[in-house]
């Protein structure tokens, strides 16, 4: 059995790794790790590095066999915030793969939050009067009027690491 880090304790980002990677066949061990990155992630190259660095760190800390982070950010276009995220899987081997999943405009009201300095986790909890909703639905969740949650979106991101590590990885 083989076992696998994720480098993080958050329910959500757990819970995706959960969805797709049996744990009849895998231990799985949720541990907190450094991301390396900011607090509050502002592009996609900072959300990747983080998510890569958070696999990483976690695969060290646990002597696993893969380590797996995933970490959500912001990222501009044209002057509009959109919410990003990546994850990353790294093996014992070297292997560093990565994937990004889905991206939405956020609320100007949200980015402003965002933009003073605030992490959006933070800033969604006074939008919405919600405490810990980055362990629950997540911006994603809030925005996509419950359609798509936060384990979800990161679910799909779990997903495409596993469908590569099996193609380019495993074979060879």
């Amino acid at each position: 059995m083989q076992t696998i880090a994720i480098g993080t304790t958050n329910q959500a980002k757990v819970a995706a790794v959960r969805e797709v990677f049996d744990p009849d066949r895998y231990t799985l061990i949720p541990t907190n790790v450094p991301s390396g990155v900011s607090a509050q992630p502002l592009s996609d190259e900072e959300t990747r590095q983080g998510a890569i660095n958070r696999a990483k760190h976690a695969l060290e800390k646990e002597q696993a066999d893969i380590g797996i982070g995933l970490e959500g950010g912001v990222m501009e276009i044209d002057g509009e915030l959109w919410l990003c995220n990546w994850g990353a899987l790294v093996d014992r081997d070297g292997a560093v793969i990565a994937a990004s999943g889905a991206r939405i405009l956020l609320p100007a009201e949200v980015a402003k939050g965002i933009r003073s300095g605030r992490e959006l986790g933070d800033v969604m909890a006074e939008y919405t009067g919600k405490c810990n909703i980055r362990h629950q639905e997540g911006a994603i969740g809030v925005f996509t009027n419950g359609h798509v949650d936060r384990a979800g979106m990161f679910r799909h991101i779990v997903q495409l690491l596993a469908g590569q590590y099996e193609f380019f990885c495993q074979n060879r």
